[in-house]
């Protein structure tokens, strides 16, 4: 291996996860944020399709609590496990018409998520992370 490269490998290591970690939190904490600004209308919206209000509660709760321990690094491993259920859930339950280009992105995108985030539960946080062994 090209001696440079291999001597800044930890860093690199170092940085893709805290990186990669942000980047996986960041939909599900913007998501969770505008489920709570924008409550009345979501709630509305997910009744139509017969999501009931305590399951909408929920949902907030698991986007927001997983994605700040990823962010965080504090209890990784059980935030990325949740969030990655909750995308293949997402995927089966709401964008399953895959005949639908649009629907098949959304879910080709929701088990992508869900494999970043197996990957993540898989490695962990990394060692920038409040917790690191989590």
């Amino acid at each position: 291996m090209f001696k440079p490269l291999k001597n800044h490998l930890p860093l690199a290591k170092e940085l893709g996860l805290l990186v990669g970690r942000l980047l996986l939190a960041a939909i599900f904490l913007h998501e969770g944020l505008s489920l709570i600004s924008n409550f009345d209308s979501a709630a509305e919206g997910m009744l139509k399709i017969g999501v009931p209000i305590p399951a909408l509660m929920a949902t907030v709760v698991l986007q927001l609590g997983a994605s700040l321990a990823i962010v965080l690094g504090f209890y990784t491993r059980l935030g990325a496990a949740g969030l990655s259920l909750f995308c293949v859930a997402t995927a089966l339950l709401f964008h399953n018409h895959v005949e639908i280009r649009n629907e098949l992105l959304h879910f080709e995108k929701d088990l992508a998520i869900a494999g970043g985030m197996l990957v993540l539960m898989i490695n962990g946080p990394g060692r920038w992370a409040l917790a690191p062994g989590t």
